[in-house]
């Protein structure tokens, strides 16, 4: 192809679509693993590692997840998420279910225009390897309103080998998406799904069905491995190169749904509640948060007076919490010899999760 038949055809692509902000996929390149990077047994509807993908499980079997690198001549990406099969599962009921997947905010997805008969086309590109070759699926579910789901197939030609895969997802006029941070679409990847969930792949429907009779069982055997990387999904009916955001950037992306506060460099002093064991903290946060939090992890408080240092202390316990777009107010019990000169509260890896 001549340079100038390049350039026409990224005309072409690009003259419905922005430049940046294409993928609405957040960590699609694997790089943002504030929870863990080592193997961590994945647990059913939790995300446990790489973050905004989820883990979705029930039945015999069992898995891990973790980040795998030097993945970069092969993928353009050097981190990718790695599956390990650790409890093999060759006979699936058919309730059972084994997934991972992201949630994407609904006013993230207006642009689609779904429930309008402007809806827009999308398309979904991936890098995947896997153990099983043959037909696997993936799946998109809307959730609001009536609920939407799509399924479609590929294949893995060669058995762990990197693929690049792309898959048109169709427009959607019969039902919209609230304009609202709640959750708007899910992209997922299966592993294998039971007879329950079969369906014909291609379109939506509202039927609740999540792969086809034809996805072969990534989960039979703990020799097999699933990894992915490069996940681009964007508006329009044809794949553009991967949109590499800056690691600042796709840090902050993630912080709107779990942030974490560690005790390394860290100090917040604190006010002084109406006697000496009682304790108020605000904890800047660097994007707002999407929704009130739940919070984990723990308080320490240490300081000094008078030249005296009080040392570590008793853990604090978090009494309760209040959250806004740019703060979380802490409400500590359980630090003792408290004054408004000296102390300060240290957060020990304390987490808050606003997740959809």
């Amino acid at each position: 192809m001549s340079r100038q038949s390049e350039l026409a055809q990224l005309g072409r692509v690009f003259d419905t679509g922005p430049l940046s902000n294409r993928n609405l996929i957040i960590n699609g390149g694997m790089q943002v693993w504030q929870r863990a990077t080592a193997a961590t047994a994945a647990v059913n509807t939790s995300y446990t590692t790489v973050d905004r993908f989820l883990t979705f499980l029930s039945g015999g079997g069992a898995f891990t997840t973790e980040q795998s690198t030097g993945h970069l001549a092969d993928t353009g990406h050097d981190t990718a998420l790695k599956i390990s099969v650790t409890t093999a599962d060759t006979s699936i009921a058919a309730g059972d279910y084994y997934s991972f997947l992201q949630k994407i905010e609904a006013q993230n997805l207006q642009q689609l225009q779904y429930g309008t008969s402007s809806a827009k086309e999308m398309i979904l590109s991936f890098w995947v390897r896997a153990t099983k070759t043959g037909t696997q699926t993936i799946f998109l579910t809307k959730n609001d309103s009536t609920q939407y789901n799509f399924v479609q197939e590929y294949t893995i030609n060669q058995s762990d080998t990197w693929e690049y895969k792309t898959i048109k997802i169709p427009a959607l006029t019969a039902s919209g998406i609230t304009n609202d941070s709640g959750l708007g679409i899910q992209v997922g990847w299966i592993l294998k799904y039971g007879s329950t969930y079969n369906g014909t792949a291609g379109s939506w429907t509202t039927s609740s069905i999540f792969t086809t009779s034809n996805a072969v069982n990534n989960m039979d055997s703990t020799s097999n491995t699933f990894y992915l990387t490069g996940v681009q999904l964007e508006v329009g009916d044809t794949a553009t190169p991967f949109e590499h955001r800056s690691y600042q950037d796709e840090l902050l992306r993630c912080k709107r749904y779990f942030h974490t506060l560690t005790s390394t460099g860290i100090r917040y002093p604190v006010i002084r509640d109406n006697n000496t064991t009682i304790a108020t903290a605000l904890f800047p946060l660097p994007v707002p948060l999407r929704a009130s939090p739940t919070l984990g992890g723990s308080l320490d408080k240490t300081g000094t007076n008078s030249g005296s240092s009080y040392g570590s202390d008793t853990t604090p316990s978090v009494r309760t919490f209040e959250a806004d777009n740019n703060c979380i107010t802490l409400y500590a019990s359980g630090t003792t010899a408290i004054t408004s000169e000296a102390t300060v509260l240290l957060p020990n890896d304390l987490t808050m999760d606003a997740e959809l």
